[in-house]
């Protein structure tokens, strides 16, 4: 569209309407369990991104409506999918289990190398890699939920910032021209965060040893179980996912060669990845991890809705987002972060992208180039990208894997904080530490 009408903020309301209700839908007891199934998660999202559709077309033509689900539905969610999926699959094959000594050291190492392997596995894939470890490990102890709350921001959030199939804001960063080892640039700032994190976690664990009872702590003081890794052969096609990703690049030459690849070639590789993986693995290892197609399947049916109510606020922004008077890097990491935290991160991301890609060009700031013809500054998209991604962490809503990882400690016994008693320790702890990273790396 040429110019953006007043008329249209109407179509950015289906897109407000489906947020708020996978923000508010869960958290109401005579709608909890009605939302708790997919089949109307999908009615919700489908209505949505089927209004925002026929707003399109009762205002620009059905060639612009085709143009909009073609776009939305080829070249943004089915790359999306194919990485969500692929490795949500790939890696509930892989069985790390074990009954280790549960001390604060033993503890903040596994979170350390959680973080770590959110960048490489999702932070997804890290999550459901290692949750079950971290439970058996610490069967024993009374005071277990300040241990999941820490792993959900480091392992779930702040971990899957250094490569773009770590976390999926990201990734729909790359899909929109972000080179793919761009976000390593970002190491000081994850290694800054998740050291702090780390150290806090370290003394708050160190401190709820001390008081724990006699027996826990003679129960926890040896290794009963050493641990055990099954499935590793899917460490094979979680490797070949991620060449699929760096080397299937749609219309880029392979490396090497004048081949130029074709569309979905990448896809399609991350597709073999899973289904070698559900042929090589025993489903026995896959009970063992109490895998399901749920937690994907959800994944699935809400993005889809959000990806195509998300079209028109999107527009928007594109023409009108300069006059949002958001500038600053600073603002750009305070904003983009907290509405992360109330809503999913990645669409947030998206609308941030497109917002800056709106700011008048500035010749002193390194600009990077994405498709359709425009640019983002580096140092925004720095704040974009730490806003989406740290701040995700901020509550249960702001990540996919948070309310999965909350869901598999509940189902072992531990009483984690309620909505808001997550959002104090995010304020306690998070916040603080973000202030940091805003004054040594963004401002």
């Amino acid at each position: 569209m040429a110019e953006v009408q007043p008329y249209w903020l109407l179509g950015a309301l289906p897109f407000v309407a489906l947020l708020l209700c996978i923000a508010v839908l869960p958290l109401i007891p005579f709608t909890s369990h009605w939302w708790h199934h997919n089949k109307n998660k999908a009615i919700v999202a489908g209505g949505c991104g089927l209004l925002t559709l026929l707003f399109v077309y009762m205002t620009e033509g059905g060639a612009h409506a085709g143009h909009v689900v073609a776009h939305t539905i080829l070249d943004e969610y089915i790359p999306f999918m194919a990485l969500l999926g692929s490795l949500y699959v790939v890696a509930g094959g892989i069985v790390l289990r074990g009954d280790l000594a549960a001390t604060p050291r033993t503890n903040t190492l596994i979170l350390g190398v959680g973080a770590v392997l959110a960048s490489v596995l999702g932070t997804t894939g890290a999550s459901m890699l290692l949750i079950r470890l971290l439970l058996d490990t610490n069967r024993d102890r009374t005071r277990v939920a300040h241990t999941v709350v820490f792993f959900i921001f480091l392992v779930a959030n702040v971990g899957g910032t250094l490569l773009p199939i770590g976390d999926p804001p990201l990734f729909l960063g790359y899909l929109r021209g972000v080179p793919f080892f761009w976000t390593l640039q970002l190491w000081q700032p994850w290694l800054f965060t998740v050291g702090l994190l780390l150290a806090i976690y370290y003394a708050i664990d160190s401190w709820m040893m001390r008081h724990e009872p006699a027996r826990a702590v003679a129960l926890e003081s040896t290794v009963r179980h050493p641990l055990h890794i099954g499935g590793r052969v899917n460490f094979v096609w979680l490797a070949g996912i991620l060449a699929a990703v760096i080397l299937l690049v749609p219309g880029q030459p392979l490396i090497g060669t004048t081949l130029v690849t074709p569309d979905y070639a990448r896809e399609v590789a991350m597709i073999l990845m899973v289904l070698l993986s559900l042929w090589a693995t025993p489903s026995a290892l896959r009970k063992i991890n109490a895998f399901s197609w749920s937690p994907i399947v959800e994944v699935a049916v809400l993005f889809i809705g959000i990806f195509l109510a998300m079209q028109v606020p999107l527009e928007v922004l594109a023409h009108r987002g300069a006059d949002l008077g958001i500038t600053t890097p600073t603002q750009f990491f305070w904003i983009a972060g907290i509405l992360s935290s109330v809503l999913d991160n990645a669409p947030t991301y998206l609308v941030f992208l497109t917002t800056a890609t709106a700011l008048p060009v500035d010749p002193q700031t390194t600009m990077i180039a994405l498709t359709e013809g425009v640019a983002v500054s580096e140092r925004v998209l720095v704040a974009i990208s730490l806003g989406a991604v740290f701040m995700g962490a901020n509550t249960y809503i702001g990540n996919g894997p948070n309310f999965m990882v909350k869901a598999i400690a509940e189902g072992r016994g531990v009483k984690m904080p309620g909505f808001f008693g997550y959002m104090g320790w995010a304020a306690v702890v998070l916040i603080p530490v973000f202030v940091l990273v805003n004054l040594l790396f963004v401002g």
